[in-house]
């Protein structure tokens, strides 16, 4: 028996006949969008009791499917085309329904028509389905009740400096830090730029994170990363360091990203005996492609009257060799090697 709707004033006259519509309604769409279940082994995937209640009219119960995984911040989840849709609406069995988000994010429910639900949460879309039944003059104050039976497959792409870089499914907006460590954490080489692309619709469409290593820092903990975004972990710059140094070669730009020209010399264990150490020259690469030679005060520095130039990624320290010591240290080499070597006893 169909329970009673609550119309709005002058809708008395037309009582019986919208019910009866309804239920028409509702008995054709029923039988079109949910056909009689198959037999499994002789039994039917619904339960039907062995025994008849007093009015002889079998009870039929639709066995639950397992719950599915919940967000962990379930309250920001949005919709999206695909997911399938749970609606119960109070005292109103007939729109106690299961409504599948088209590719345009919409569901089609009954009498009421096509709603619009793609990109709220269940609480916004509830209300908004509740004012269409309110606004289409069907139920006086509908108290409708949404959840989520199955989720549509989203994910998010995480790549560069990171411990497994590829697809991970995010059914709701997370924090940056939390989608890194869910790709296995930043790698030795990770720098200080994070690029984050977003999907289309989204302005804008692109945003460059700068972090620090630092424990204080939470900007990685304030940004938050959408469903569909691309994140890419930058890798640290890299300067050279070439020249009459011990271990000549390229150095990552690590310690938050900054290095100066006294930690680039000590990464490569220091100039070499031949040094000119009044020569060191910085060769940097300018935006518009020229190069720029900048000298390098060293005996300064490490009198420490001047402070050690920062330097930039792609940067070349240029320690030349000194001709006259050159000659010096080939000379005192030749004299070690032909010196005679005395034992006392």
């Amino acid at each position: 028996m169909l329970p009673t709707l609550e119309l709005l004033p002058g809708k008395a006259a037309s009582r019986t006949a919208l019910i009866l519509c309804l239920s028409v309604a509702f008995a054709e769409g029923a039988a079109a969008q949910y056909p009689q279940p198959p037999k499994v082994g002789g039994a039917s995937t619904f339960d039907t009791p062995s025994s008849l209640s007093g009015n002889d009219t079998p009870t039929l119960k639709r066995r639950l499917s397992p719950p599915s995984a919940i967000p962990e911040d379930f309250s920001t989840l949005q919709l999206a085309p695909g997911f399938l849709l749970s609606m119960e609406v109070f005292d109103t069995p007939e729109y106690s329904l299961d409504l599948r988000i088209d590719t345009n994010g919409n569901i089609n429910i009954p009498i009421v028509g096509s709603v619009h639900v793609a990109n709220l949460t269940l609480v916004e879309a509830a209300a908004k389905i509740a004012a269409s039944l309110r606004d289409g003059k069907i139920l006086n104050d509908p108290q409708v009740n949404l959840n989520v039976r199955e989720y549509a497959s989203r994910n998010i792409t995480v790549l560069g400096e990171v411990h497994a870089p590829g697809r991970i499914e995010l059914l709701a907006p997370r924090h940056l830090d939390e989608v890194i460590a869910m790709a296995g954490g930043e790698t030795q080489y990770a720098g200080k730029t994070i690029e984050i692309r977003h999907a289309a619709g989204v302005t804008p469409r692109t945003t460059v994170v700068q972090y620090s290593r630092s424990i204080d820092n939470h900007i990685l903990g304030d940004t938050v990363v959408l469903p569909g975004d691309a994140v890419t972990v930058k890798r640290a710059g890299i300067v050279y360091v070439l020249g009459a140094v011990t271990r000549p070669g390229g150095y990552l730009m690590q310690e938050d990203g900054d290095l100066n020209v006294t930690q680039a010399l000590a990464l490569a264990y220091g100039t070499t005996m031949p040094a000119a150490v009044g020569s060191i020259r910085l060769i940097r690469k300018l935006d518009d492609g020229q190069v720029e030679e900048i000298p390098i005060p060293y005996r300064d520095i490490m009198k420490g009257k001047v402070a050690p130039p920062r330097l930039q990624a792609e940067d070349v320290i240029y320690v030349p060799v000194s001709k006259l010591k050159a000659v010096l240290a080939q000379t005192l080499l030749a004299s070690t090697a032909q010196a005679a070597i005395y034992t006392y006893h």
